[in-house]
């Protein structure tokens, strides 16, 4: 049945193109691909029968219309617009089909014909199987493409973010960048961080207020120095006060986590005093991109 419904796609479709006048940029197959769109919203035949590859073909027109509105590269414009202008011929071809099928079915020819329109049927099929075939794969190379413009522009943001970070002796591991605060940034057996702490508290913070999809866990430790009790209390104080510092310097408080560890998990042997200084730390991991960090 015949809708005259506009669906939220449509209207969208709609408002860009009467907007075209005012497009900063446009190219040549871009309103080639637009007229071929009017033309096939006008085809009677594509309302009954090819609804649906419309809305699809609408889709990858807002597409292009969305990068020519941002001032993409002509070379993405068109890459966009022959992917519209494909699905748009797609659609004419499945309206055409179907509606050679639904005057199969009710016309009541003779055998011969019905057979002569089936062979025609099964041969625009193939045809549209085809166009289908080659839009998907065209549609793939695209999100290929995307897709390693995402991961360069992932690495490159993750470098930019090392050379920031390297004032702050910033070691990459494979749960993200983690900084170390030894013990020599607070007051002895205390979570209060002194001067050098908080400046070095003031570094990351201005990083990250340059870098607003990464997150920080702040993990403390402590050495095996007193019993356990106290040192867990002590670690939790310690990445508290990390956080509550972070958090004074304008980071959002749903960007840390906190983990207090006590004495588990040292780095050195509790044996001698340098050694067990190692092991009074507060460790900062920074997520890679917006990727959430690995627990211990």
């Amino acid at each position: 049945m015949k809708s005259t419904s506009f669906t939220p796609t449509l209207l969208v479709i709609a408002a860009l193109l009467g907007a075209c006048g005012s497009l900063p940029k446009t190219t040549t197959l871009l309103d080639q691909t637009r007229s071929d769109y009017q033309i096939a919203q006008g085809n009677p035949k594509v309302a009954s029968f090819a609804s649906l590859e419309l809305k699809q073909a609408g889709d990858a027109l807002a597409l292009a219309n969305a990068a020519a509105s941002n001032n993409d590269s002509s070379d993405q414009i068109d890459k966009l617009a022959y992917l519209a202008k494909q699905k748009i011929a797609l659609t004419q071809e499945v309206a055409k089909q179907k509606s050679a099928e639904a005057e199969v079915a009710g016309a009541g020819r003779e055998r011969d014909q019905v057979r002569l329109d089936q062979r025609t049927s099964e041969a625009n099929q193939a045809r549209a199987s085809a166009e289908q075939s080659k839009v998907t794969a065209q549609v793939a190379q695209a999100d290929a493409i995307e897709a390693q413009r995402k991961t360069e522009e992932a690495l490159a943001q993750n470098t930019k973010l090392e050379a920031q970070l390297a004032e702050l002796a910033a070691k990459q591991t494979e749960r993200g960048l983690v900084i170390t605060l030894g013990d020599v940034l607070f007051g002895s057996d205390q979570a209060r961080l002194n001067e050098s702490g908080t400046r070095s508290l003031r570094k990351l913070a201005d990083v990250l207020q340059g870098h607003p999809l990464r997150t920080v866990m702040i993990e403390g430790f402590t050495d095996s120095t007193g019993t356990s009790a106290h040192n867990q209390e002590l670690s939790e104080r310690r990445t508290g006060a990390v956080r509550d510092t972070l958090q004074e310097m304008g980071i959002a408080r749903d960007r840390i986590a906190t983990r207090a560890y006590g004495e588990a998990y040292p780095v050195a042997g509790n044996d001698t005093a340098t050694n067990r200084q190692l092991n009074r730390r507060v460790e900062i991991v920074i997520s890679p991109g917006n990727t959430p960090i690995t627990q211990r």
